[in-house]
């Protein structure tokens, strides 16, 4: 099946594998070139040529390196001329347990991942483009940035942080920029494993909708939120869960 080029461009961070590559696999499939980044430059080039290597750019680096923020953008204008849409996702969790005896350096390095580099990323991209040609951003953020999650509590804490710098954003770059953020529960990665591995049938139980959640149900949120079907959406954070937050609501 050929696919339309829809003459949009999308930067995907930490798109070479898990919930990334889902949303960069959902641009592809509309028509849209895409810039890819993450830091296992094979991965990355594997990510590319299953994607489609003829409409995909893969730059290699750390989210948080600005040297490699600066390169990514300009490649991206470079090899296409715009940058339409960003999706901030790449993220970092090193670390389980209480914010008690959080190692502060580990802190340090999880915001840094998760939410410096977001801002950097959406400052490069408004400056190169958006800012006079407008677009959309999408934030990723969690759960455990909206309700305590007691065995990832840096790890919420920055997605915390992600979705007030997504209302933040959404605030100063609007009316050409539209800024959002997606909350997923847990969603069947390697990043996210450890909070399912060897008991998927008992975590998925928790859920309403019977099943955990799958990178291509990210995926099609966010080419949603970057789509014309959204153009009055701004600074939201759609909680993508199963249905999750609904035991909360009944105490269940």
């Amino acid at each position: 099946m050929t696919v339309e080029l829809s003459g949009k461009v999308a930067l995907v961070t930490g798109a070479s594998r898990g919930i990334g590559y889902g949303i960069a696999e959902a641009f592809v499939a509309r028509g849209d070139r895409v810039v890819i980044t993450g830091r296992n430059e094979d991965a990355l080039k594997e990510a590319a040529e299953k994607l489609g290597a003829d409409r995909v750019l893969a730059v290699a680096g750390k989210a948080h390196d600005l040297d490699h923020q600066s390169e990514v953008v300009e490649r991206a204008m470079e090899a296409f001329g715009r940058i339409d849409h960003l999706v901030n996702n790449a993220g970092t969790n090193p670390v389980f347990g209480p914010l008690a005896d959080l190692d502060l350096n580990v802190a340090r390095k999880v915001y840094e991942t998760n939410v410096i580099s977001a801002l950097g990323f959406a400052q490069k991209t408004w400056h190169a483009w958006q800012k006079d040609n407008g677009g959309a951003i999408v934030n990723i953020a969690s759960v455990s940035g909206i309700s305590p999650s007691p065995f990832i509590a840096a790890y919420g804490m920055s997605k915390a942080a992600m979705i007030n710098l997504t209302q933040q954003l959404a605030h100063e770059f609007a009316p050409r920029v539209r800024v959002n953020a997606i909350a997923p529960a847990v969603v069947k990665t390697k990043f996210a494993e450890a909070l399912y591995e060897g008991r998927e049938a008992e975590a998925a139980a928790a859920y309403p909708l019977g099943r955990l959640g799958v990178p291509s149900d990210i995926g099609g949120t966010a080419a949603f939120l970057t789509s014309d079907q959204s153009d009055w959406i701004t600074g939201q954070t759609l909680v993508v869960d199963g249905g999750i937050f609904l035991n909360a609501a009944v105490g269940g």
